[in-house]
């Protein structure tokens, strides 16, 4: 298929989040439990055996909740992304992740809770920002980095620094599979480091197979996009270290002021071994990439931006690169004859964050080696889309 065979791709993004067949290898040590019937009450209502379905899933809980405490991994869907879980306490169990994602051991974990009272033992204390923030946002996409307590945690989960990413999780599997396993998880994404983050357990499966315990399927994430991780101070200020599924907006109505972490200022972060590590996830390392050479563009206009776009690409085909462009649907027609991947609707940006990974793994799919993104608007959710195209990307933005 040439490009110009295939002007638009999905044009409203369904792709992103279309379930395949599962399509396990004969012989796997990864377990597969279907529990999307635990999801919503729509879904165990129908005509199809609804009972049988809930009695397997809940029976899938108890096994995964198994391998949890027997020191095994297990990925499991949140609000997010599909995350990858651990006892946060045992090293054993949290080295199999890093082991698993191939993960730089510098970068620290997330902790998953299921209910609040589990910070007791874990951190030193909780101020009253990060108090406001809890009753605001748990469960939900915000992590807050505290002060741990000593040896509470595996060193591994926090990468020798002294502080904890904690969050409580909005969504029922992740909830049911952290109380049922009595423990709490760490929990990065369940891909294969650097990779695009995992909407789907599908997208587990084809990184992570024969890798890892096993697979909660859930069915589709909601976000899309990671949690926000904030640092919260004592005069009320949150300090934002990566943006993510609650945004500035949303905390500036909590704190008394908001503010951007120094390191997502910089247009290139710094990824040499000598850097200090990161306090949270995603700050350091180039993430999310396709395999295809990934650039972001932003212009003054979109008619400025499609034309540099459109050149480009034409460049690139006749070097023999198989080329895409990530647009939004209102630029779409823009691209006539090219492979279009949408990003949905410029205004309603909960869509390029639901979209976006699953599109970055389709561009693998179908053999992409060179993509453009048109950039994304800086407000709401656009701060964390951004954040992730330019990590996807690099950092390679055109500016025109």
């Amino acid at each position: 298929m040439t490009d110009k065979s295939n002007p638009i791709q999905d044009l409203h993004g369904e792709f992103a989040q279309k379930e395949k067949p599962k399509q396990a290898p004969e012989v796997s040590h990864t377990k597969w439990w279907d529990v999307r019937c635990l999801v919503s009450e729509e879904d165990i209502s129908g005509e199809n055996g609804g009972g049988q379905a809930r009695i397997a899933a809940e029976k899938g809980i108890r096994e995964a909740a198994v391998l949890l405490q027997a020191g095994d991994t297990v990925a499991f869907p949140t609000e997010t992304v599909y995350g990858l879980g651990a006892d946060a306490r045992s090293t054993t169990a949290v080295e199999a992740v890093f082991v698993a994602k191939g993960r730089p051991s510098d970068n620290p974990l997330i902790v998953h809770i299921s209910d609040p009272v589990q910070l007791k033992g874990m951190v030193v204390q909780i101020n009253a920002t990060a108090r406001a923030l809890m009753e605001a946002f748990w469960p939900g996409p915000l992590t807050l980095v505290l002060p741990v307590v000593p040896q509470a945690l595996s060193p591994r989960v926090t990468a020798g620094l002294d502080t904890v990413g904690v969050r409580m999780p909005d969504h029922p599997i992740a909830l049911r599979l952290i109380a049922e396993a009595g423990c709490p998880l760490a929990a990065p994404s369940a891909n294969r480091s650097g990779r695009p983050s995992p909407t789907l357990a599908q997208h587990v499966q084809e990184d992570l197979e024969g890798r890892i315990g096993g697979i909660l399927d859930g069915g589709p994430t909601g976000v899309g996009l990671e949690s926000t991780v904030v640092q919260a101070g004592d005069d009320g200020t949150v300090t934002i270290l990566r943006p993510g599924g609650v945004t500035s907006e949303q905390l500036a109505a909590v704190a008394r002021a908001v503010a951007l972490d120094p390191a997502l200022v910089a247009a290139s972060p710094g990824e040499d071994a000598d850097s200090p590590a990161p306090r949270s996830p995603g700050m350091k390392y180039t993430h999310y990439a396709p395999r295809g050479r990934l650039s972001v563009v932003q212009g003054p206009s979109p008619d400025k931006v499609a034309g540099w776009i459109r050149a480009a690409l034409a460049e690139a085909r006749a070097r023999g690169e198989r080329t895409a462009v990530l647009a939004f649907d209102e630029h779409a027609a823009s691209y006539a004859g090219e492979r279009v991947y949408t990003l949905g609707k410029r205004d309603a940006l909960h869509e390029a964050a639901q979209r976006l990974y699953g599109v970055l793994r389709r561009c693998d799919e179908d053999g992409v080696t060179y993509i453009l993104s048109e950039a994304c608007p800086p407000n709401g959710l656009g701060d964390a889309v951004m954040n992730r195209l330019l990590k996807a990307a690099g950092h390679r933005i055109v500016r025109l």
